[in-house]
């Protein structure tokens, strides 16, 4: 399969599945089009026969003479030997070997407070209660779930806690207690914690902020952007905005931490769809570690992205993507989560095909311990696994999970962005469509433009080389 597209004045070609990426003359961008279209099985052999070059001749002979043709079609024909253009799916091939991992488990989102001091209109954790009561996790279920991940973490050595709610800082003494707990095991079982936080700054103070930076390997700050957007969705309890509490909080901690080994992350809704003045605005605060993500919510939520709205929502990629170019240029760059892509290495094969791991690899644990493939299942029980105390007791949810990947769902078979997302998020999938093994199509097309836009300021950034 080839992927071909025109971003900011650069003609690309995107080979899927070996991942190889072209940036061609207008000339070579018509060839590889019209030999797609001919056949997207093309060999060495195929692109060398009279046939192929007659096709091209009767399809581009008026625009492009035949030595030129002839040259093109020949270049194409070595990137095909090279296994950089028309490349074979062997992937597919390796996706039993996936299914029949075992359940290694290398990261938990410990659940540490169902309650919230921010009362944001959009949270699917209902304020932290998750379908069900205002909760903090005691220490004593904490400490059962590491020494369930470090039970069933086999022989990897690294991993991963994430204190996420509702807000973690309002269960601060345990979020500490559980840090050193960790620290103890790591010395008895030669396993090392990454422990990350996330966090919207309410509570934030030099105490925590001391502590965060030598114990967290990551921190997430939860901002939507300007004042206004950011006021009208994350409120108080009583309406008042927040932003003007926690922005001085999230810019000392990031200048603290070097501007490094942090995320300030928003969510963009139908409110901002010009979310890239958001972007912009993390930036003009100092921000040089940027996420914004769309919103997922019901089609009935006033604020929920639509289908109409994503002709606004690509115009805003786009934009985006040219200033992070010109910014970069000038040595004002930042990182954008959702451009950052690895076009030499890139995760391995198994997270391409089947995405984050929820329910086999990454499980998240509410404060009375219950088990759930991630945090966005939380409080459905039909995807309850099991508990601290007798682990997991559902591994029939595990094995539908692990038999989730790109192949199992039709959609992703020809989508050119299917090893970058890995399939997308199953919770959205189940949520729309009442199946992990499905898609939730207007999240599919902000990826594809998003992927579109990453390789594109590459493209741009390795132009200037």
């Amino acid at each position: 399969m080839v992927h071909q597209y025109q971003n900011n004045g650069y003609n690309i070609v995107l080979d899927v599945n070996s991942g190889a990426v072209h940036v061609v003359d207008q000339a070579a961008y018509d060839v590889i089009r019209e030999l797609e279209q001919q056949n997207e099985f093309h060999t060495p052999e195929t692109l060398r026969d009279r046939e192929t070059s007659d096709y091209l001749e009767k399809k581009l002979g008026q625009t492009y003479s035949r030595e030129e043709l002839s040259e093109i079609l020949e270049a194409v024909a070595e990137l095909t030997e090279q296994g950089r253009l028309f490349t074979r799916d062997v992937y597919e091939n390796f996706i039993d070997v996936v299914k029949q991992r075992k359940t290694v488990v290398k990261a938990l989102c410990l659940h540490i407070a169902h309650d919230c001091n921010l009362a944001c209109r959009y949270c699917f954790a209902e304020e932290g209660e998750y379908h069900g009561r205002r909760a903090l996790m005691p220490f004593e279920v904490g400490k059962k779930a590491l020494d369930f991940l470090i039970a069933n973490s086999g022989s990897r050595r690294n991993l991963e806690v994430d204190f996420f709610g509702g807000e973690p800082l309002m269960n601060w003494q345990v979020v500490k207690d559980l840090v050193a707990y960790g620290r103890e095991q790591e010395k008895i079982h030669d396993k090392h914690f990454r422990f990350t936080l996330t966090t919207n700054g309410v509570l934030l103070n030099d105490e925590v902020q001391e502590f965060v930076n030598r114990e967290m390997d990551n921190v997430v700050l939860s901002l939507d952007g300007r004042r206004e957007v950011n006021d009208r969705m994350r409120p108080f309890r009583n309406g008042k905005g927040s932003y003007d509490l926690i922005v001085p909080k999230f810019q000392k901690l990031a200048e603290s931490r070097n501007q490094e080994k942090y995320y300030v992350r928003g969510t963009f809704t139908r409110n901002n769809l010009d979310f890239s003045e958001d972007v912009l605005h993390f930036s003009e605060l100092g921000f040089k570690q940027i996420s914004i993500e769309p919103v997922v919510g019901e089609e009935t939520d006033p604020y929920a992205i639509r289908k109409e709205d994503l002709p606004k929502i690509f115009q805003e990629y786009d934009k985006l993507a040219k200033i992070m170019v010109d910014k970069e240029k000038k040595g004002e760059g930042f990182n954008f989560f959702h451009f950052m892509i690895d076009l030499e290495g890139g995760p391995c094969v198994s997270k391409r095909l089947s995405g984050c791991g929820s329910g086999t690899e990454y499980l998240a644990v509410t404060p009375w311990g219950d088990l759930y493939p991630c945090h966005q299942f939380v409080g459905q029980e039909e995807f309850l696994m099991g508990n601290v105390d007798e682990g997991i007791v559902r591994p029939d949810i595990a094995d539908e999970f692990r038999g989730c990947s790109v192949y199992s769902k039709e959609s992703c078979r020809k989508c050119f962005a299917r090893f970058y997302c890995s399939g997308g998020c199953m919770a959205n999938a189940y949520k729309f469509h009442g199946s992990i093994n499905d898609t939730y199509e207007i999240s599919c097309e902000m990826e594809r433009k998003r992927v579109e836009c990453a390789i594109m300021i590459k493209a741009a950034l390795a132009d200037e080389e």
